[in-house]
């Protein structure tokens, strides 16, 4: 079973340099995949517990539920995805810890508003007009990542 996380980023940004940011080291760094120059790939199961895409897209909507379970709506005009997808055996010791990472690396480098969500339906964080927000305080604490980024 595949557990699937996503960051968005609003605006019309160079997917190159957005691969650079995910990318831990060089070699890491998400590759043209097929045909399409509008997707970016890299398999890193073994070193960092997940599978790498990054992607861009026009007129968006995004939805996920927020920590009241209301739901929560975002339609950027323009956006670059980065989605994880991890085996739920490597969430715990690599995925998330590196993702989480990965996603600090981006968030400091970048200041566009942005969007992590799980599965496509649990909002994890935002940050609109600059104001960084994590939702599900439980989440973060199951898995000792409270200090990777902090509001």
């Amino acid at each position: 079973m595949a557990v699937e996380f996503r960051l968005t980023l609003a605006g019309d940004l160079p997917l190159d340099h957005v691969a650079d940011l995910v990318a831990a080291e060089p070699a890491e760094k998400p590759r043209p995949s097929g045909t399409n120059p509008r997707l970016l790939s890299a398999r890193l199961y073994d070193t960092r517990g997940y599978a790498l895409t990054v992607s861009s897209g026009s007129q968006g909507y995004f939805d996920a539920e927020a920590d009241d379970g209301a739901r929560w709506e975002w339609e950027p005009e323009t956006y670059v995805d980065i989605d994880f997808s991890m085996r739920a055996d490597d969430l715990v010791d690599k995925g998330i810890p590196n993702m989480m990472q990965a996603v600090a690396r981006v968030l400091a480098a970048r200041q566009e508003d942005a969007a992590l969500v799980q599965n496509g339906n649990w909002l994890l964080l935002t940050r609109v007009g600059g104001e960084l927000r994590r939702h599900r305080p439980t989440w973060w604490s199951h898995y000792g990542i409270n200090d990777l980024i902090t509001p």
